[in-house]
Formats: structure tokens, sequence, C-alpha cells
């Protein structure tokens, strides 16, 4: 299998231009339609540019406008099935969900979600939607919790929505209990508007019934009351206490979710991790914040700014 510095070398080599810049779209075309020879299906990557140094910021997040990528990506393509391969930190849960009514509109039979690396947060519930995913041993999903703008001093920062409402009961059991303390909890719970709650608790039950029915509908068919507790325990703030926590698959399968390991084909699992380590060289090189590509090698791509 092509390992990262072996794939450094291959882009090294390609590097024929005057400029000396490696060809960075000819080597991940010819890894992602090597995936498509040994699966015979639709293929499509789905990529943002979010570990180590990267400058793209929210724009590596999925966004609404990610659908353009996906009409690019999905036109030509043929037959019923799609695998997808994704690699994102997350983003708008509306965005996603636009964008699993949209593939699965368009490829009405199997969706299989390969994760490389890393789908956390909507990316993870993207992964949900599917009838199977595919991960490595060091792959992970993450938590599905909405984090939601909340004030830090002069800032706004992004804090996950149960953090409000743990507090919240908190400090109510902790007045009702000892009435003095009113004071003390006074300026912490003067910060939170007047509409906070509300709009945390609608965000924590939008994420849950978003997976729970794309769970009763594909992955977890016919078992109702499994993707009702699959859907909650990945959206539970009180269980991960992190929105940054990885899901490894062990733990993913006894959630109930439908997980192939990877490195059940060689020739796959060397396609499928040639195409992530070519990407994070190009990520590492280009000002590059997100790419849609599909085998064909038509392609969607978003700079850093």
């Amino acid at each position: 299998m092509p390992n990262w510095a072996e794939i450094q070398q291959e882009l090294n080599a390609s590097a024929a231009d005057a400029a000396g810049i490696p060809d960075y779209d000819g080597v991940r075309r010819r890894y992602l339609a090597e995936m498509h020879q040994q699966t015979g299906r639709a293929t499509i990557l789905y990529y943002g540019n979010w570990m180590g140094t990267s400058r793209a910021g929210n724009r590596a997040a999925i966004s609404l406008d990610d659908i353009h990528g996906f009409m690019t990506a999905v036109n030509g393509l043929r037959g019923r099935d799609l695998d997808l391969v994704l690699h994102t930190p997350g983003g708008d849960a509306n965005a996603a969900e636009r964008i699993v009514e949209y593939l699965r509109h368009k490829f009405s039979g199997e969706l299989r979600v390969f994760v490389p690396v890393a789908a956390m947060s909507a990316g993870t519930m993207i992964a949900l939607a599917s009838d199977r995913v595919v991960m490595a041993s060091h792959s992970q999903l993450g938590p599905i919790d909405p984090q939601i703008p909340q004030p830090l001093g002069n800032q706004i920062r992004l804090a996950p929505a149960g953090a409000p409402r743990r507090q919240f009961a908190k400090a109510r059991a902790d007045i009702i209990q000892n009435p003095s303390s009113a004071a003390a909890w006074r300026p912490i719970l003067e910060r939170y508007g007047t509409a906070l709650l509300e709009q945390c608790e609608s965000a924590e039950e939008l994420a849950r019934e978003l997976v729970k029915n794309w769970l009763g509908q594909w992955m977890l068919r016919g078992r109702p009351q499994a993707a009702a507790d699959t859907a909650d325990w990945f959206a539970s703030y009180d269980k991960h206490h992190s929105h940054g926590r990885g899901i490894g698959r062990d733990l993913a399968r006894d959630q109930g979710v439908e997980i192939d390991d990877l490195e059940e084909s060689q020739p796959l699992q060397d396609a499928v991790l040639s195409i992530h380590h070519s990407l994070m060289h190009m990520f590492d090189a280009l000002p590059v914040a997100k790419i849609i590509e599909n085998h064909l090698g038509d392609s969607f791509t978003r700079l850093q700014s």
C-alpha cells in the first residue's frame, strides 16, 4: 500500500511543468478511478481541509452551497449505488439534510460512506444516513450534538448546545436548595439571551430527529427503537462531554452502526488511503478549502479565500 511518503514521492515525480508543481489532480484522480474499478460503483469524494495548519476555517465545513459541488459530481454518473469518501469537520445540519436528500434522490440503491480518517459532527450525520459505513482501525466518527454561537466576553464562539441547558438545570437546582446562591448565579444567567435555551433544545432535537429518521429509513430499517437509541447516543452531550471526541468503529458498532472494515480488501484499502494521502498533500501545498469530485474527474473546488 502506498504510504504517506510514497505518495509524496509519486507527486514529486509528477512535477513535469516548468514551475515544478506536482500533478495533484492527476495522481488523486488515478486512485479515485482505481477505487471505482475495484467496486464498480459510482464514487464521489467530499473533502474539507480542516486538519493540521489549515487556514480554511469555516470554508472547509459543510455548507448549503456544497450542493453545487454535488450537482457537478453527480452529473453523468450511472448506476443505483454510490460510494461517498468523506472527510469533514462537520458544519451546518440543515446543509447535511439537503445533501443527504439530494444523494438519496439521485441514487436509489445502496449508499456506502467511506471514512478514511474522520467524519465529525454533521459529517457523522451524513455517515449515519448511509446503508453501511466503511472505516479503518484508525478512523473515527464523532458526536452529533449541535454547536451554537455563544458569547465569550466581547467575542462569539461556538459551544455545545447542551452546555447552557446543563448549566441552567444546575443553577435552578442550586437556587431551589439554597436561595442565597442566586446572587452568585445571576451574572452567569444574565448572559443568556431570552431564547437561548429554546434554541439549544431545538437544535439538539433537530440533530436527533434527522439521524433517527435516516437510520430508520435505511441502515436500521424496520428497527425503530434501535434507530432512536442510536440517534440518542450520538446526540448526547451528557454522554460524550466533548464535541470533538472520536468514536472508533468498535464503539460505533456497539451502538448498532453497520460498519465494514476497510482492511477486508487490501486493493480497496490501497486506493482509498492513497486518495486520502494525495489530498492531504494537496491541502498542505495549495490554498484549497474543500473539494467534491467524482471518479470521472468532474470536480468542484472551493479556495480558502
